[in-house]
């Protein structure tokens, strides 16, 4: 007995319509998959052991982008430090140490809609504020006394950055290829190319960075593959070292010894910049 054309068409209904309302909600509501922000309202006061000063950065499109300050005397320079994808400063504060404990001032932003920054947010967004805030910090320092920090997240951004300025040198700290390369891993089943908003090439951004990139990965990361970072380093060996934190995870490089070991070498030792800036 043959089937009708309605009995499979019917069949096929449901698992259509719920495949499709998967991928359009997907789509209109991406950012909360990618960004855990916290907000902080407005009169909120920053508290850390060390000195620092707040800044507000008003943006042409209304936007605002808030940010912290630390400073040591007789620095050797800055860390432009682009964190991960939640919280906000409020947190992220307490990783200066790490930085003005060797020697650098310490600058970091929340994106839009994270602690008090605020304003619409998207991947050009993004890159345009942090480039505005790059500009301004080339303001207070010259450009070979900045090194842009891109963690998780934003390592994306930090790549972008690199790409468009001439820093001293690019720290990739955990970073990925692509985030439909990272997403991919997660939702192989909906057509990423067609509904993913954020793009963030880091595999194209690392071909065209002229200054020394240092990659940090560790290699039992199970959030942002180990690989990733590998596939990065093989885009670009003739200008990236890959530094492997052995049994490191994606949140916990800052208790390793050896993360700190190789961070202090990478910003004070002249050395390890001598085989990039012939």
């Amino acid at each position: 007995m043959l089937l009708s054309p309605f009995f499979w068409a019917n069949l096929l209904f449901w698992p259509v319509v719920i495949y499709g309302g998967l991928c359009l909600f997907f789509y209109f509501f991406q950012d909360y998959f990618f960004f855990r922000p916290e907000m902080l309202p407005k009169h909120f006061e920053y508290r850390y052991p060390f000195p620092f000063t707040e800044h507000t950065f008003d943006m042409e499109d209304g936007g605002i982008i808030n940010a912290l300050h630390f400073k040591v005397p007789n620095s050797q320079g800055v860390v432009f430090y682009l964190k991960g994808n939640s919280r906000s400063l409020k947190g992220w504060g307490k990783f200066a140490k790490d930085f003005v404990g060797k020697g650098y001032d310490f600058f970091m932003i929340d994106y839009r809609g994270f602690g008090k920054s605020r304003g619409r947010r998207t991947e050009s967004i993004l890159f345009n504020d942090a480039q505005t805030v790059y500009k301004w910090l080339s303001s207070e320092y010259p450009e070979e006394r900045i090194v842009v920090y891109g963690r998780s997240l934003g390592s994306g951004i930090g790549a972008r950055i690199a790409s468009w300025n001439r820093p001293r040198m690019l720290i990739l700290d955990s970073p990925y290829l692509s985030f439909l390369y990272q997403i991919r891993q997660y939702a192989w089943w909906m057509p990423l190319k067609y509904l993913l908003r954020y793009q963030l090439r880091t595999d194209q951004f690392i071909k065209k960075i002229t200054c020394p990139i240092f990659i940090i990965h560790g290699n039992k990361d199970r959030l942002i593959s180990y690989k990733q970072g590998k596939a990065l380093h093989e885009l670009s060996a003739d200008r990236s070292t890959l530094i492997t934190i052995e049994g490191g995870g994606h949140n916990n490089l800052p208790d390793f010894p050896e993360y700190h070991e190789h961070l202090y070498d990478i910003l004070n030792e002249q050395e390890a910049l001598v085989m990039y800036t012939k």
